[in-house]
């Protein structure tokens, strides 16, 4: 596993060059749907063919002990973070009317759907045609919304999803049902709060800046999505304590340290 440093930011202009080419091409509907199954392209240093499943997973991705600290870290990160889970739900509370725990169904393991909690970090009652897909300067984020996004405070409840079993500390991100492929299916290990491609993507929202909004849902769908799960398998495949605690630590180091820590490009994780 290589050192997590690096010494550029991480941009979806490649991404983005490739899927418009795509879409500008006749039979655009059908282009895009088979882009999803397509080849990845090449991305910095990484390039990789679509597997049709989900890798087994090193011995470390599936064994009891990762569970066990899973839980081991979630029960104390749960007590730890108490006082902050009681100021951030009433500054929540307070920013606009509405709930303070987000609800959201994901796909979990083997496709399994579980409800996902996150602290609210929109208004309650969005506008009817809002993009699913948020990006920096989202005007449906409130002021406090902002503030936990900047930092991944609001990812804080989905310790309660470790606990009940849904989700690990380290694993790909949990997708949206009509956002999963065909690998979600038979995913043999929990989504995480944390993973590889959630830390290289760390700026998603700024980084999404560069697509055209008319554009952005499809983008997300059918080339980012891809991605991020080529990165994902990748990771599994060679994942071992070390390695998820070192990523672990790069996720606080670059979340408390915004403006000084970049996320790592693929090549550095990988």
């Amino acid at each position: 596993m290589s050192s997590f440093e690096t010494s550029r930011s991480l941009s979806v202009q490649p991404l983005w060059n490739d899927f418009s080419r795509k879409s500008a091409a006749p039979h655009r509907e059908e282009r895009l749907r088979g882009s999803a199954a397509a080849s990845a392209v090449a991305y910095d240093e990484f390039e990789a063919a679509e597997p049709s499943v989900f890798p087994n997973g090193s011995e470390w991705s599936l064994c009891g002990l990762r569970r066990a600290m899973d839980l081991t870290l979630a029960f104390f990160g749960l007590l730890l973070f108490s006082p902050v889970f009681a100021i951030l739900a009433i500054a929540v509370r307070l920013s606009s009317p509405g709930p303070i725990i987000f609800r959201q169904e994901r796909v979990g393991r083997l496709g399994q759907l579980f409800t996902i909690y996150k602290f609210r970090t929109m208004e309650a009652q969005p506008q009817p045609k809002g993009l699913s897909v948020t990006r920096h300067g989202d005007r449906r984020v409130t002021a406090v919304g902002r503030l936990l996004r900047r930092y991944k405070l609001d990812e804080l409840p989905q310790l309660v999803n470790v606990l009940f079993g849904d989700m690990s500390l380290v694993g790909p991100r949990p997708k949206l049902p009509d956002h999963q492929h065909r690998q979600a299916q038979s995913m043999p290990f929990r989504p995480g709060i944390t993973g590889a491609a959630t830390l290289v993507f760390r700026c998603e929202e700024e980084m999404l800046r560069q697509v055209p909004e008319e554009q952005i849902e499809a983008f997300c769908k059918y080339k980012l999505t891809p991605y991020k799960i080529h990165l994902d398998f990748a990771y599994a495949e060679r994942a071992t304590f070390r390695s998820d605690v070192a990523l672990m630590l790069r996720t606080a180091q670059v979340c408390m340290v915004r403006s000084k820590a970049k996320p790592p490009q693929p090549s550095a994780i990988l």
